[in-house]
């Protein structure tokens, strides 16, 4: 039997958890401690209006949906950083289409144990699959009890159980980036309505409070910015990393069906 491996990587559950907290943690501080100086403000009062031109203090008035949506941002940025260098680490050393052509190229000269030496030196997800399928074709080929059709089914289920290993791990947390997409939204969406119904508020009366319909449409515009942000870039990271991802399973399948094919062939 071949000692199959497997690529680790990626946070585990409770990493992942931890992550989460940790992003809402400095979300909070840096909306308290850095958007809530009182430097950033009137009378140097977060109770007063920002001063001019000043953004921190701007920020600050969304209200306190902007620590959640700053969150958000932070876990979108954490997140993508963890899947960047997870997924180049299942990719390997070397160029993956580069790495597939050459196994073929020994695979065709029938040089098992150079194709399995490939494998050790590109390491990652890939290889690990094309090492199993390999160690699996060298074994089914001094087997004498087993008829063809035993021994290809025996290689397809080897490869089947090493790709299976490795798969999790490429998409692992990725339904973070992809919940974030669309959370980010809503949660910004929130405070819009929030801010629009401060500004309503101010409206309502004989004479319109304008500092207070101010603050209230700032406040609706900003939880906008923050929670667009996070979902446009959530979007984008979500769909380069599927990419890659769809790419590495496509060169996993061209290189599993050149394994069974080339068993197929040589073997009577």
């Amino acid at each position: 039997m071949s000692n199959k491996q497997k690529t680790a990587g990626g946070f585990s559950a409770l990493i992942a958890s931890i992550a989460i907290v940790i992003s809402l943690v400095i979300g909070i501080l840096i909306y308290k401690f850095i958007f809530g100086n009182p430097a950033n403000f009137v009378n140097n009062d977060p109770a007063e209006e920002a001063l001019q031109g000043n953004y921190f203090g701007i920020i600050y008035k969304g209200g306190f949906i902007v620590p959640i949506l700053l969150a958000q941002n932070f876990i979108v940025i954490i997140f993508s950083l963890e899947r960047f260098f997870t997924l180049a680490k299942g990719k390997g050393k070397g160029n993956v289409d580069k790495f597939v052509a050459k196994v073929k190229g020994l695979l065709a000269d029938k040089k098992i144990e150079e194709a399995i030496i490939e494998c050790d030196k590109q390491r990652g997800s890939l290889a690990n699959v094309v090492r199993a399928g390999l160690e699996k074709y060298q074994t089914m080929q001094s087997d004498t009890q087993m008829d063809k059709e035993q021994k290809i089914e025996s290689i397809k289920k080897e490869l089947e159980e090493a790709t299976a290993l490795e798969l999790p791990m490429l998409s692992k947390n990725m339904v973070v980036i992809s919940t974030s997409a669309s959370v980010a939204t809503l949660i910004g969406l929130i405070g819009t309505v929030l801010g629009m119904i401060r500004s309503f508020g101010a409206m309502s009366s004989g004479s319109p409070d304008t500092a207070a319909l101010a603050a209230g449409i700032s406040e609706a515009l900003i939880n906008t910015a923050l929670g667009i942000t996070a979902s446009a870039v959530a979007i984008i990271m979500y769909n380069f990393f599927s990419t890659k991802i769809d790419q590495m399973t496509y060169s996993m399948d061209e290189a599993t069906f050149t394994i069974v094919q080339d068993f197929s062939t040589s073997t009577k």
